[in-house]
């Protein structure tokens, strides 16, 4: 199974993006998200970003990962 992660893009630089994922900040390709901008949220795999996602539906996104983490 494949998951994708949202996080918020903090930075862009030649095509390469800082994505703020819960707290930790990862590197990305933007090569398939090529109008997102600093701000906007994405779907991160496998170290691209392969959609935008609104804000809510992220934030949503989430909490639903957080609630499955504290699961037993």
């Amino acid at each position: 199974m494949c998951l994708s992660v949202p996080g918020r893009v903090v930075e862009i630089q030649n095509n390469r993006a800082k994505v703020e994922v819960g707290g930790v900040v990862r590197e990305a390709s933007m090569d398939l998200c090529p109008d997102a901008a600093v701000g906007d949220y994405v779907l991160i795999h496998a170290g691209f970003a392969i959609q935008t996602l609104d804000e809510k539906e992220a934030i949503e996104t989430l909490d639903l990962l957080r609630k499955m983490a504290e699961l037993p």
